[in-house]
């Protein structure tokens, strides 16, 4: 996917050609470079630029800054705790995100709010500057631009709420933007995403993983009504429009859940056919600390690593310790849920046993004194596990722990599946259906072998628990996705991130309150867009 780049000096030449002054004596060709006044004339360059709006989806860090949703997702949640060295105080901007203590001015708020914004403009370039081909191909390259708009901006409203909507190519002049309300932006991701899925395909031929398709968009557009219906007091005709959605992904019948769930995080599975929608990561590029813009391997592999992991451990290599799961998380787990516990977590006494199991000698298996005794808790994230399969993954140089490429789910099937039941449940739809539904992940939740068909079901689970419908729906969100940076965001939707969701941590339940269910917009947008709002206020959500 990342084979053309746009660079971002013909980005800003693209920006700047609408303002620029010619007189008629200086206008030569261009010659052996391409300007916005000769480019998008062939399908090839039309591509091109789509692939550059692709690109920032890739970034974990942009900008010399960590930039993970998954990270986010997860430290801002119950599900982890930001890690790092001894210190408690190893990248300062992820321990804000951690203990709510995050200002305009945290390093890391403002190339999460640029990243995104980066991908829209990129996509909008594409939209503005191809009208005059009119052929399938481009058709549908505009079609993928659409889903990347309606994407970046899902994700830029998922982490500061009422943002502005982006849907032209804008001038420097420009950029004194307000936010918009929920409502507008919400309508313009649905618009976007209804126009995707009347033009993209079902399913991607050979060379193509990674690229929007109809399943892609639909499930995108289900989760987006999913979200709306959520923060807007449980309208129950969107959470039906979020039922539909998704419901056509299932009728699509192109996704099936992996039997052996392990498998969909071992070292070099890509696009399975669980995976909806993925996002590609490279190790052909050479990425180092000084890339300009975002990288495009997972710097996550290496910075949620297992920090002090002796050398010998047979399978992973040391990382830097991010991203520590609480022993809430750990605990969420029921008694006969271990399975899917120990594909999202692993242990020092795990560890220790598979150093045992193959005869290596490790003095100390972890040494946990090399990492955050605040956060630590003897459990490490292993979705996306360090392994030593990735020495020498750097194939064309560039840093080695930069370009780890493990691509990264943004929708499983198997999110599909409960976000249905969830909008079937809550629309006033058939529980019926939604406990079918949430039965096949509870039963690839049992594991392979001799546990296969030995789980109890949703209707089970009511029974002995004394849960609602929705109490087994949200425990199955949070043990299904757990390390894959859904939790704070499922929190924020419907109401339930607040103090008491931080009971025992003093830290985080005194320094939360309600500003922190959003980020603020960065000191540095604030300074060139006067009428932007730090925060989003209650006016917004309507």
């Amino acid at each position: 996917m990342n084979r053309y780049k746009i660079s971002a000096v013909a980005l800003v030449a693209f920006m700047l050609s609408a303002t620029s002054c010619n007189p008629d004596r200086l206008e030569v060709e261009p010659v052996g470079e391409f300007l916005s006044a000769n480019f998008y004339q062939t399908e090839e360059q039309v591509f091109s630029a789509l692939i550059a709006a692709y690109d920032p989806l890739g970034w974990t860090m942009a900008y010399g800054n960590w930039v993970s949703h998954v990270m986010f997702g997860e430290i801002r949640s119950d599900n982890a705790n930001a890690g790092g060295d001894p210190s408690n105080n190893d990248q300062p901007g992820w321990q804000e995100f951690d203990d709510f203590l995050a200002t305009n001015t945290n390093t890391v708020i403002h190339p999460i709010y640029r990243k995104h914004y980066i991908g829209i403009f990129r996509a909008n370039l594409v939209l503005s500057n191809s009208t005059e081909l009119t052929t399938p191909a481009v058709e549908r390259y505009r079609a993928e631009a659409k889903f990347l708009r309606a994407y970046y901006h899902f994700e830029l409203f998922k982490h500061f709420g009422p943002i502005p909507v982006i849907t032209e190519t804008l001038t420097p002049d420009d950029v004194d933007r307000e936010r918009n309300t929920m409502t507008e932006v919400f309508t313009a991701i649905v618009t976007d995403l209804e126009d995707a899925i009347n033009v993209l395909p079902a399913t991607l031929s050979a060379g193509e993983s990674g690229r929007a398709s109809k399943g892609a968009a639909e499930a995108l557009l289900g989760k987006a009504y999913l979200y709306w219906a959520d923060m807007a007091n449980d309208d129950a005709q969107k959470f039906g429009l979020a039922a539909q959605h998704l419901q056509e992904v299932v009728n699509l019948g192109i996704y099936t859940l992996e039997d052996d769930m392990e498998a969909l995080y071992d070292f070099g599975v890509k696009n399975p056919a669980e995976s909806v929608f993925e996002l590609q990561q490279s190790n052909l590029f050479p990425s180092d600390w000084g890339w300009f813009e975002g990288i495009d391997g997972n710097g996550m592999v290496q910075l949620c690593g297992i920090r002090g992991l002796c050398d010998d451990h047979p399978t992973y290599q040391a990382g830097w310790g991010f991203m520590l799961p609480t022993q809430d998380l750990y605990d969420h787990y029921l008694n006969d849920d271990t399975y899917r516990r120990d594909a999202a977590l692993i242990s020092v006494a795990e560890l220790t046993q598979e150093v045992q199991d193959a005869g290596v000698s490790c003095a100390v298996v972890v040494d946990e004194t090399q990492g955050n005794p605040v956060d630590n808790t003897g459990y490490w994230q292993e979705k996306y596990a360090n392994y030593k399969s990735y020495t020498g993954n750097n194939v064309n140089g560039g840093d080695p722990n930069l370009t780890k490429d493990a691509n990264i789910y943004a929708i499983r099937y198997a999110d599909v599946l409960l976000m249905l039941a969830e909008a079937l449940h809550r629309s006033g739809g058939s529980d019926a259906q939604a406990m079918e539904y949430i039965d096949i992940v509870r039963e690839r939740a049992a594991g392979p072998g001799d546990n296969a068909g030995n789980f109890r079901t949703a209707q089970q689970l009511m029974g002995d628990m004394g849960w609602t419908l929705l109490d087994v729906i949200w425990y199955e969100r949070r043990a299904e996705l757990a390390m894959e940076g859904d939790r704070w965001f499922d929190l924020v939707r419907s109401g339930r991130a607040n103090k008491g969701l931080f009971a025992g941590d003093p830290i985080r339940e005194s320094n939360f309150d309600d500003n922190d269910l959003w980020l603020p917009i960065a000191l540095e947008e604030l300074a060139v867009a006067p009428n932007l709002t730090e925060y989003p206020d209650a006016s917004l959500f309507q």
